[in-house]
């Protein structure tokens, strides 16, 4: 039996899924996540300790490990467990989580400084496939429990699709 190593692949992405575990899998998570990194202890810390870890996109990850990790992340948000998932876009990393209460949260990272809050609105999956809790149009207000100054003023929001590359196909 001849195995290709694009055939390893496949079956790992297809087994990816959830992980229940803090630490990131490899195979959920096309960006290594450095350690001690404070995007991804953020969002742990608002999740909880037992969260599934629906993993951490780079922006090249291709649809499938974005819809995987989309549907870890919206179906422990509409089961109330407790889950965070991030992508990383040139200059900008954002994540969600959510704790076993069902309360939402999200993290942004942008020129060295990191901020986090309640969700403004919704968990839902925005045109890019990225899983966000901000209505279309509102990543640049950055209002409520976020820090000011975090994300400049008329920033473009990463969740609408402009940041991802087009698929190779």
């Amino acid at each position: 039996m001849k195995i290709t190593l694009t055939g390893v692949a496949v079956i790992l992405v297809s087994l990816a899924g959830c992980n229940k575990s803090s630490a990131p899998s490899s195979s959920a998570m096309p960006s290594v996540s450095k350690p001690h990194d404070p995007v991804q202890q953020k969002l742990a810390e608002y999740a909880g300790a037992s969260a599934s870890d629906c993993g951490r996109m780079d922006v090249r990850a291709n649809e499938s490990q974005t819809k995987s990790a989309g549907d870890c992340a919206m179906q422990a948000s509409q089961g109330k467990k407790p889950f965070y998932v991030a992508y990383d876009m040139p200059g900008m990393s954002v994540g969600v989580a959510g704790n076993a209460e069902g309360k939402l949260f999200t993290v942004q990272a942008q020129g060295g400084s990191v901020s986090g809050g309640a969700c403004p609105s919704q968990l839902r999956v925005a045109s890019s496939g990225r899983v966000t809790c901000f209505a279309p149009g509102d990543m640049s207000s950055m209002s409520g429990s976020h820090a000011s100054g975090s994300v400049p003023s008329g920033a473009a929001n990463p969740h609408a699709g402009g940041n991802k590359p087009p698929n190779d196909k």
